[in-house]
């Protein structure tokens, strides 16, 4: 689904969900604690990833559909000053660098072959959601999470089963219909079928999901547990639907 935001709210809302990031991280007492939702990272190392992803895309956005893609390699391990001032100068890079191309620009992306396309306009909507989770990441950590901020996690809600779902591997369950019910605002319907039709012929199933955008979003990405949303439905058929998404 297109996003409803416009291309300097998408920019506006990388940069304030970046900052939010390492505003968290600079107040944070301990940065060697363990960020529970990517557990195998400090929070020293979410904002040396936030750096690299800044650095990759910047490089992306300004090669356009030419560039090759090559992992980043940020300095790491740097005192807090230093990493956090790094991360604020990726981030300007790679706003400067979506300015320059506008919202139309072709890009290499890693969802080119699947149903979003790939510009630097979607390249800028999906870096939003990259800052909004990790900022969320870190504010789990420092032990005081907050909700997404709303248009983020609405914009989230359209873009996520676009990006990641066509993407993932065939649906390997009966077919079902997601609905996807947000409190601010409309319900979005998708519908997931194996690649080979069942026989007999199934009328899909229907699995609604009713809370905020930001758990609804947040559940998606599996930050955080179902508990607290309204769920119609079978509820293995939510399980199935986190386990089964490729995230990235």
């Amino acid at each position: 689904m297109a996003t409803s935001l416009g291309f300097p709210e998408l920019l506006d809302l990388v940069d304030e969900r970046s900052a939010a990031l390492r505003k968290t991280v600079a107040d944070a007492p301990d940065l060697a604690v363990r960020v529970p939702s990517c557990p195998d990272w400090t929070l020293s190392d979410l904002v040396d990833h936030l750096t690299a992803v800044h650095l990759f895309w910047a490089s992306a956005v300004a090669a356009g559909p030419d560039f090759v893609p090559a992992r980043p390699e940020p300095e790491t391990g740097l005192p807090l000053d230093r990493a956090l001032a790094n991360s604020e100068a990726t981030t300007a890079a790679l706003l400067a660098a979506l300015r320059e191309a506008g919202p139309d620009r072709p890009c290499w992306t890693w969802w080119r072959d699947g149903d979003t396309p790939s510009t630097s306009g979607t390249i800028a909507r999906h870096q939003v959601q990259e800052a909004a989770v990790h900022a969320h990441d870190a504010q789990l950590a420092a032990g005081a999470p907050l909700p997404l901020p709303e248009r983020a996690a609405l914009d989230g809600l359209d873009e996520f089963p676009d990006l990641y779902w066509p993407l993932s591997a065939p649906w390997p369950h009966a077919p079902v219909t997601v609905r996807l019910h947000p409190t601010e605002g409309p319900a979005r319907s998708y519908d997931l079928a194996p690649a080979e039709p069942t026989t007999p012929a199934q009328p899909p199933t229907t699995l609604e999901l009713t809370g905020p955008a930001s758990d609804l979003l947040l559940t998606l990405h599996r930050r955080r547990p179902p508990t607290g949303l309204l769920t119609t439905g079978d509820p293995a058929l939510l399980d199935h639907l986190l386990s089964w998404t490729r995230l990235g």
